[in-house]
């Protein structure tokens, strides 16, 4: 196990609390037994000093153990979880301080308790196993959260994109088009520009770009099946990685070369920053004051608003998802992104996010989601008016109330080909509950023409027996009932022969 000058100390001081505890030692008791001050074992116990070769034999001695055993990075077996956690990346590699942990303190905790923490962490451990969940997954829930402990918005970015327009002298009404990043990147920061070629490289068709170091140039592979929005959006965030300096970065977005969490968090940045430049957000929230002001639904302004910032769905969904909170008092809502092969019955959801709850859905691992949702019924509707209409984005709204819940929501889904190497579509959707505030500020939301439907998660949860699209049966609900029978009975029993 190789561990860094921290972990060993907070190694070294769980063995000697954990051994002061089993042998029904005090603080007080070893200090006198080892000739050592009550502050100083505290500090050993805690993982904030490691004692020189003699302190050590003398606490071995007070103790009644081997000097070996006492410098052995191997931990009992009550600690072994906890050892798992010190052997793997996730204390190095996590900065604790953007969640608003003090690493000390969390090394502190795990003293303070060791079996009741190490039970905890074995239990987490064995969760992530069970969902075979991977490091890269680990880290993309890490980023998540951080993303929805701040509502998505990050003011230090803005700024920065504001300094950016300033220092290149870019009018306010100047949008950052295709021709005029490429010659940024040529020029200020030495880029140089290529397509990968996929009859030489087949297996990088879903793999948007790649870069590639240089010298002291930097050279960019675009895919040649990227279309124009998607080539902004690239550009832009390679000049978000040289703009805001970040070092430490992925040289692609493929899954497989994300190696930890600090490039994950640097190409957020990144992104965070292309889409700040892309779509400008005074520009943004002037259009979207319009829009809210409606009385009636009109998809056609969020088409037209997509259109005009040159962008993508779901880069446009994200950005509104940063303004919201901030220039509009919406601080709850929801995003998800599902993909469908045209004419099949299966929709994977491969992002979420959640700002200030979690919010109905929720991915649900081997359930069938509810096939009521605007998400997936869009994406059934683009795939079978598709031969006719390639290239074309759906855009329709819904307000979604779940079973035996007062949750309701305006959700807004866009629809369109995934592209890039692949034959699925995708949906990308906004979901934003219903309350006086929102009503308020989403005047069309009271529009009577917009469908309404009665959903839930999923086909598994339901009670909706009878419903049409049904693609499960309500197992989880049958197995709640059935346990609650027994629980009943079992109450009934003791009553009676009480």
């Amino acid at each position: 196990m190789a561990l860094s000058t921290e972990n060993i100390r907070l190694v070294f001081g769980l063995k000697i609390k954990q051994l002061r505890l089993d042998k029904g030692l005090s603080l007080s008791d070893l200090a006198r037994l080892s000739g050592m001050s009550i502050s100083y074992i505290n500090e050993i116990e805690k993982g904030k000093k490691y004692p020189k070769a003699d302190k050590i034999l003398a606490l071995a001695r007070a103790m009644e153990v081997e000097y070996d055993e006492l410098v052995s990075l191997k931990l009992s077996k009550k600690l072994e979880p906890i050892s798992e956690l010190l052997d793997s990346n996730i204390l190095t590699e996590l900065p604790l301080e953007l969640f608003g942990i003090d690493p000390s303190t969390l090394l502190e905790l795990l003293s303070g308790a060791p079996t009741k923490i190490s039970a905890f962490v074995g239990t987490l451990i064995e969760i992530a196993r069970n969902y075979n969940m991977t490091v890269e997954q680990f880290y993309f829930s890490a980023l998540r959260t951080y993303q929805e402990m701040h509502d998505n918005y990050f003011e230090d970015i803005e700024q920065e994109a504001e300094k950016f327009f300033k220092d290149f002298n870019i009018p306010e009404s100047r949008l950052a088009d295709e021709g005029y990043l490429l010659d940024m990147l040529k020029r200020e920061y030495r880029y140089e520009i290529e397509t990968i070629s996929l009859k030489t490289y087949p297996e990088l068709a879903g793999v948007r770009s790649l870069t590639v170091p240089k010298g002291n140039s930097i050279k960019l592979l675009l895919n040649e099946n990227l279309n124009v929005h998607q080539r902004v959006f690239v550009l832009g965030r390679e000049i978000g990685y040289q703009y805001l300096k970040l070092k430490n970065r992925l040289y692609s977005t493929a899954l497989v070369e994300a190696d930890s969490f600090e490039q994950l968090l640097n190409n957020y940045k990144a992104s965070y920053f292309a889409s700040a430049i892309i779509i400008k957000r005074d520009l943004l929230v002037n259009k979207l004051k319009h829009f809210f002001a409606q009385e009636k639904w009109k998809p056609e302004m969020l088409l037209e608003m997509i259109s005009f910032f040159r962008t993508t769905p779901e880069t446009f969904c994200y950005r509104i998802s940063n303004v919201l909170p901030k220039y509009f008092d919406i601080n709850q809502m929801f995003f998800y992104r599902f993909t469908n092969f045209p004419g099949e019955n299966r929709f994977d959801l491969t992002k979420e996010m959640h700002l200030s709850k979690k919010h109905n859905p929720n991915m649900v691992k081997e359930e069938h989601y509810c096939r009521r949702w605007l998400a997936l019924t869009i994406l059934n509707e683009l795939g079978y008016h598709q031969p006719e209409n390639q290239g074309q984005i759906l855009c329709k709204a819904q307000i979604s109330n779940y079973v035996h819940s007062k949750n309701e929501y305006m959700i807004i889904s866009f629809a369109k080909s995934a592209g890039i190497g692949t034959n699925q579509n995708m949906s990308v959707s906004m979901g934003i509950p219903l309350t006086l505030q929102t009503r308020k500020q989403i005047r069309f939301s009271r529009d009577l023409d917009i469908a309404r439907r009665q959903v839930n998660e999923t086909c598994e949860r339901c009670e909706l027996y009878n419903c049409s699209e049904r693609m499960a049966a309500p197992v989880v609900i049958q197995k709640k009932l059935k346990a609650e029978t027994i629980r009943t009975t079992i109450t009934q029993i003791l009553k009676d022969k009480g």
